[in-house]
Parts: structure tokens; sequence; C-alpha cells
């Protein structure tokens, strides 16, 4: 195993232990099954969920009797999902090119994905290409611009948000949940905002994440970043930490 690919399993792991950790949060369960609900699903059907990381979900849609598939680009993800899942149906697979057939699958669901999408229109064409007519698509995710943190110094925490906003892919592509599935012949239409309030040290080292990426961009200084995080472990231990994330929840029908 050379060095480049002990660093990337490492970095997947340190993704798989965050989003273990986000799935204990308050609420995160309760946004979960409100996707699973709204995919309109009768036990029998078939559905994909695209990024389906660690594999939870696919292993909770099961659970209700539903035929789901879990994909994810990222080899070392569906290791681990198989090895906590192994009855389930995990693949190999992104979110442009699904090893699906067309018209094949009643529900689509992507949670955390399409900000990761340079051409999230793509996924949404390849959404509609595997879904059935009538079929349901679920969109989950987060405006990357609307964190809310409680700090001392609130110029510098705007500054570390969307400095951090600005590394990523498709930091918007929340807030365009709606007009792209318009885009793409799908109807019914809705979109709900569901706003997770974080007090505890769990939300530590997404916090600590946030400051690093806007230092690695060169937007804030060392001395600064190093600053801010020290605050935030003091708020942590404190019981002073507050962190306030809005989750877009899109879901629409494929009509033709």
């Amino acid at each position: 195993m050379t060095r480049e690919t002990e660093q990337t399993e490492d970095q997947t792991d340190d993704l798989i232990a965050l989003l273990d950790a986000a799935d204990r949060l308050p609420g995160v369960v309760e946004l979960r099954s409100r996707s699973f609900d709204l995919l309109h699903l009768r036990p029998g059907a078939s559905v994909v969920d695209v990024g389906c990381g660690a594999g939870r979900a696919v292993a909770e849609l099961a659970e209700r009797g539903v035929k789901a598939i879990g994909v994810d680009p990222d080899e070392r993800m569906i290791a681990v999902a198989r090895s906590r899942w192994p009855a389930s149906d995990y693949r190999i697979a992104g979110a442009y090119e699904l090893p699906l057939a067309d018209a094949s699958i009643d529900g689509f669901r992507a949670d955390k994905v399409f900000h990761e999408l340079a051409e999230p229109e793509r996924a949404l064409a390849e959404a509609h290409r595997v879904l059935a007519p009538g079929g349901r698509i679920v969109l989950i995710g987060q405006d990357w611009d609307t964190f809310s943190i409680d700090s001392d110094d609130p110029a510098l925490t705007r500054t570390i948000v969307h400095a951090r906003a600005d590394l990523t892919v498709s930091p918007h592509a929340a807030r365009r949940y709606r007009n792209l599935v318009l885009e793409d012949a799908f109807n019914q239409v809705t979109v709900e905002a569901h706003t997770g309030v974080l007090t505890g040290s769990a939300m530590l080292p997404l916090l600590t994440g946030l400051a690093e990426g806007a230092c690695s961009a060169g937007t804030v200084m060392r001395e600064q970043t190093d600053t801010w995080v020290a605050e935030q472990r003091k708020r942590a231990c404190t019981d002073r930490l507050f962190l306030a994330l809005p989750m877009f929840l899109a879901a629409a029908t494929r009509t033709r």
C-alpha cells in the first residue's frame, strides 16, 4: 500500500467517524425518517441511495420492506457498508453514472451529495433516467453559507464560514434544489427547511474543519485560526458552544 493510498483511507475513515457522529445528533434520525416518508415507497418498491456512505440509510430502508440499493464512488465506504450490513446491496458508482437500467426504480435519494458535484444538473438527469414515471426523488443537504456559529469574533466567524464554502464544489446546491428539479421535468415539488441547533462537543470536528479549511485557503492567518478554534473548544467544555444549521429537504415526482 502506498503512502498516498494510506492517506486516502485515513481521510475516508475520518469522514466515516464524522458521519457516524452526525447520525447520533438530535433531529438527524427524524430528518432521515422524514426523507424516507417523502419517497412514498410501499413495501417491495425499489430505491437507490446515492452517496450512501457507510450505508445506514440503505439498511433502514430495507427494514421498511423496500428494495434498497446503495451506491458510492468510494471503495472504502462501500467496504465498510458491506461489513456493517452484509444483507444489503451496495455498489461502487458515482452520481453521474448509476448502475441501473432506464426507468427501473421507484425512488432516488441523495443525502449531502449535490454540494460535492461540479455538475448537479448532470446528476439530476441521471436520476430522471433511472426513475420510473411517477417515481420520487428526495434531496437533502445544507447550504454552506448558512452556518450560524456563536463566537466572540462574529466578523472572523463570517469570514471562516464563507471561506470554507468557497472550497466546496457546489456550496449553494441546496438552495437550488427546487429549480434544479423543476428544470428536469419533475413536478409536485416541495421544499422543507429543518434547522438543527447543536450545542455539544460532538460538533467540534466540524467547526475545526471549517477553520482549518479557511486557513489552508489563506483567507485567515494561522494565529487567527488557532485562537478561534481554542475559543470553540472552551465553549464546548463549558456548554457554551452554539451551531445552528438549516438542512434543506426537497422532494418531487418524475412526470414523464
